[in-house]
């Protein structure tokens, strides 16, 4: 019977018990080397979930005007959808610890795909929430199994296999809103149910790789596993993890303030067109998912407290200059910024899984869920700043957020094992 394991003195200098899954299956993987087949798969998932999940507050516009919500109410959808998709994500890591289900990722999806037919026929206040929480819970059981999937599959690449599974997020997100643009503002909110087949596809997709996954798990049991010596002491692991919730929470909200206000930035500092404007945030977008790429990799190689250093702290020279560059100026740094600062997000949940091993869904849950939850409930606020002061002043004061990455000092150095 699994013994439950948290942050004590005693579950952290005495042996831990640990899915055999850890201790067998992750061993056999380190000999075959990556397996690619099943990092493709896990990482083109999660390019169509987070393509769906971009996709709600994309016909925000749409749900206003077809229902006369004002902001409040627009709000609550948010609040829905967040709540499953961000703050679910710990508990459902948590229960998988326990008790690993091969096929949960294409069940899960399965609430997706009902959440988008639901939401293209809604007629009521009511059933647009009950949608948006639908497709938020298909999230909520994607990301904490997919990267625990991910991370059986890397062949001891950490790094690299996090980065692959990263990039098919990035490129989701940013491909929801043209979409939208491309086929929901044009046919109307019916036109919803035509991202179901995009759903359906990720289950098949997931199904076939619960095929894969079951083996692994076949005659899980627990198993007494000695933590490395060198492994950080309890009141380590909670610094460190304090430390790393906090480097994501300033990486994201950044990220956050450009993908939500840069446009509007943009129209208001230089005047650009919409159109001008939306192309010169996908030159940021995709320096973002291309850093988020190669971030892993060199993560494993030099360690991962080092690139968190330098991708958030230095990134902080091209955010101080961004609010007084021109506009030809701003798209250079935002692809530096892009680069720089997203070259960290593999290396922080993969330092905070190894802190955590024995609890690796709940910890995956903590920062897919809620420490990216709260980034997006953090570029709200600024939202209210804006208007209370103006966008220009919201730019200034987050230039200042990669300052933060001082806090990467607090991060131990962790046994050459985790390289």
């Amino acid at each position: 019977m699994n013994k439950p394991v948290d942050v004590s003195e005693e579950a952290l200098v005495t042996p831990v018990l640990v899915p055999e899954l850890t201790a067998k299956a992750e061993s056999r993987a380190k000999v075959a080397g990556p397996a690619y087949i099943v990092l493709a798969g896990i990482s083109f998932s999660h390019f169509l979930n987070d393509t769906m999940q971009s996709l709600i507050a994309s016909v925000y516009p749409i749900l206003k005007d077809n229902y006369a919500l004002d902001f409040a109410q627009i709000g609550l959808i948010t609040l829905a959808f967040q709540f499953t998709a961000s703050l679910l994500q710990p508990v459902i890591g948590y229960f998988t610890d326990k008790k690993a289900q091969p096929f949960s990722l294409a069940i899960g999806m399965g609430f997706t795909f009902f959440g988008l037919l639901l939401l293209a026929i809604a007629g009521q206040y009511v059933t647009i929430l009950i949608a948006a929480s639908l497709v938020g819970l298909g999230s909520a059981v994607f990301h904490p199994e997919s990267a625990r999937i991910a991370r059986l599959a890397s062949g001891g690449r950490y790094g690299f296999a996090q980065s692959v599974f990263q990039l098919g997020g990035s490129f989701g997100t940013s491909m929801g809103p043209v979409l939208a643009a491309l086929i929901v503002v044009p046919f109307g909110q019916p036109s919803i149910a035509w991202f179901s087949i995009i759903a359906f596809v990720a289950i098949v997709i997931l199904a076939r790789i619960g095929v894969w996954y079951r083996p692994q798990i076949a005659g899980r049991k627990a198993v007494k596993v000695e933590l490395h010596p060198d492994h950080p002491d309890p009141r380590r692991v909670r610094i460190a993890l304090a430390v790393l919730v906090a480097l994501l929470f300033s990486k994201q909200l950044y990220v956050s303030s450009l993908s939500s206000y840069y446009i509007f930035y943009l129209i208001d500092k230089f005047g650009v067109s919409t159109q001008a404007a939306q192309l010169y945030l996908f030159i940021f977008l995709a320096a973002n998912a291309v850093g988020a790429y190669f971030g892993g990799p060199l993560g494993d190689r030099f360690g991962r407290k080092y690139i968190i250093w330098i991708s958030i702290l230095g990134a902080l020279p091209f955010t101080l200059a961004l609010p007084y560059a021109g506009l030809a100026a701003s798209a250079v740094l935002t692809v530096f910024i892009g680069l720089i600062l997203s070259s960290a997000t593999s290396s922080i949940i993969v330092l905070a899984q190894e802190l955590m091993p024995h609890r690796f869904g709940m910890i995956s849950g903590v920062f897919f869920g809620v420490a990216f939850g709260i980034g997006g409930l953090g570029a709200a606020v600024l939202g209210k700043l804006a208007d209370h002061t103006s966008i220009g002043f919201v730019y200034h004061l987050c230039a200042f957020l990669p300052a933060l990455g001082l806090l990467a000092v607090f991060l131990p150095r962790m046994p050459q094992q985790f390289r």
